[in-house]
């Protein structure tokens, strides 16, 4: 079986180390991937975001299953396009994968399908956004509609803090297109919480859930990030609360997207606040959260080509979905400047002396002459495993302090909060 995955960052490195695992032995490409991925896939010089390009390649090279990481193609039809050339892929059409690219559209959808979420209005006009703003009180989010790397969303305590967000996004364009319209939202009170799904129509199975650490700095703290850490499963989660996700925002979101003639299939992300009212969706994505997917699949014990192939031919629900017990935890190491300005080319040191009971996967890395060096703002995730979370943090810091280079960026804090006893 040949398998190719789409993307470089540290989430297509995981799915790649965890479709190597497969009882299916298959032959893997990864495109463009990345160094961390040599071992275990063959590289392809091929964009993420060029359709035509993967297209062909697929079909020169008979993929018996294409599995995309990122948002940018999905967003751009590569699914559309593969499924319009009999070819299979793991992943939603361009329709599906809206619910990422428009937070608008998004919005609109909970509405119609009754789902909790935060009270909002959707602005195209810098002066009424500000009106909007003034009138509602701080504090206040503000988000860039469109795909924004993750860096869109600004949690503002102050009403100055609003207003810079606003000029940053619809005046500065720091988001280019993607912020020309911006969603405004009430602030909502409680713990953030990831959920994935694996998803075949209306038929979805969850994975373990997730506690994403989006600020840059320890005590959330710090500028918004594409995310600095994930720990899964997250303590305070139990079966009851799943099942109230699943009964509350899965079920019906799937059921509207069907009644409106979109046929969903690969992984929908949910981010939650579970709030004293219960589950509120902040946002949905429509692909493997980063880094979220780096400590969730460590505890998937089904094979992962069994589930992506059962989303493919929509047999979901005869595909069980079995995780290890434990727990995992992932830091994100960050070059120096990031999220802003990150710095590249800085040597990178200590990833072969490092304890086997943690993981390392690359995002911004590349070789430059046999040596490895920083090439991106999120560099590396450091995956930790253990028998309860405690262990699992142990583990990955104690691998954190053995790799370095220049200006490393980390937090210190990965996993307390998740610790807290709600």
């Amino acid at each position: 079986m040949k398998i190719l995955v789409v993307g470089s960052g540290g989430r297509e490195h995981a799915l790649v180390w965890k479709l190597a695992q497969s009882a299916h032995r298959p032959h893997l490409y990864a495109a463009p991937g990345n160094p961390g991925m040599r071992s275990l896939a063959t590289l392809v010089p091929v964009a993420a975001d060029d359709i035509e390009g993967l297209l062909s390649f697929a079909r020169e090279q008979k993929i018996d299953l294409t599995v995309v990481g990122p948002e940018v193609p999905l967003m751009l039809g590569i699914a559309d396009r593969f499924r319009a050339a009999g070819l299979r892929i793991f992943g939603p059409n361009r329709a599906a994968a809206q619910l990422e690219g428009s937070k608008a559209f998004a919005k609109e959808v909970m509405r119609r399908a009754g789902i909790p979420t935060a009270h909002h209005a959707t602005f195209t006009d810098l002066s009424a956004a500000r009106a909007y703003v003034q009138r509602e009180g701080a504090p206040i989010v503000i988000k860039a509609n469109g795909l924004a790397a993750g860096k869109g969303v600004t949690v503002a305590p102050t009403l100055p803090e609003a207003r810079q967000a606003l000029e940053t996004s619809m005046e500065q364009r720091l988001y280019g297109a993607a912020g020309d319209v911006v969603v405004i939202e009430e602030y909502l009170e409680g713990d953030e919480l990831s959920v994935m799904a694996l998803v075949a129509g209306e038929r979805c199975q969850l994975l373990l859930s997730a506690q994403d650490h989006k600020q840059l700095l320890d005590g959330d703290q710090g500028p918004n990030t594409g995310g600095m850490g994930a720990v899964a499963p997250v303590p305070w989660v139990d079966s009851a609360l799943l099942e109230v996700i699943r009964s509350r925002v899965f079920t019906p979101l799937l059921a509207e997207l069907t009644r409106s003639g979109v046929d969903y299939r690969g992984v929908l992300y949910a981010g939650l606040m579970i709030t004293r009212e219960g589950p509120k969706v902040l946002e949905f994505n429509a692909r493997f959260g980063d880094p979220e997917t780096q400590a969730v699949l460590p505890l998937l014990q089904s094979d992962l080509v069994d589930l992506c192939l059962a989303v493919a031919y929509g047999t979901l629900e005869q595909t069980p979905l079995v995780h290890e017990p434990g727990a995992a935890i992932g830091v994100v190491l960050a070059s120096a400047g990031y999220p802003e300005k990150p710095v590249s080319g800085q040597p990178i040191t200590g990833l072969e002396d490092l304890p086997l009971e943690t993981l390392v996967f690359h995002a911004g890395t590349r070789d430059q002459g046999g040596q490895l060096v920083t090439a991106g703002g999120r560099v590396l995730t450091v995956v930790g495993q253990g028998a309860d979370l405690e262990q699992a943090r142990a583990r990955a810091y104690n691998a954190v302090e053995r790799i370095h280079f220049s200006g490393k960026q980390f937090r210190r804090d990965i996993g307390l909060r998740s610790q807290r006893i709600r």
